[in-house]
């Protein structure tokens, strides 16, 4: 069964107050960035689930809670927004027909592009 996501409102105010920061990495491709399963495990050592999950752009609310299947569409390096991230994931939601994530992307994408300028 697929996966129903939400929109994770705490990631996306996350990746709006970093960007708003200055806390963004505009020029790394995400297959670089991407943060790795050791990076991720010691995230959630440090700062839990909900650190950890703040750093994703959607919730599966059928996934378990206190699991890493509950967040998807990660933006970030668990240091600043990656805008190669912000557009994985915006391509990922839109060829997967999640279209409230793919318009938070997009929508955080604008405001990444609006603050640099």
């Amino acid at each position: 069964m697929a996966p129903k996501y939400r929109v994770n409102d705490d990631g996306a105010a996350k990746a709006r107050q970093m960007i708003d920061s200055n806390q963004y990495d505009l020029d790394t491709e995400w297959s670089d960035a991407a943060p790795s399963t050791e990076q991720s495990n010691e995230k959630i050592d440090r700062d839990g689930y909900d650190g950890y999950g703040e750093w994703h752009l959607a919730v599966d609310s059928e996934a378990s809670e206190g699991t890493k299947d509950r967040y998807a569409f990660p933006f970030g390096d668990f240091h600043r927004v990656i805008r190669s991230g912000l557009i994985a994931a915006k391509q990922r939601a839109a060829q997967n027909e999640h279209d409230a994530v793919e318009k938070a992307a997009d929508e955080l994408l604008d405001h990444l592009d609006s603050a640099r300028s």
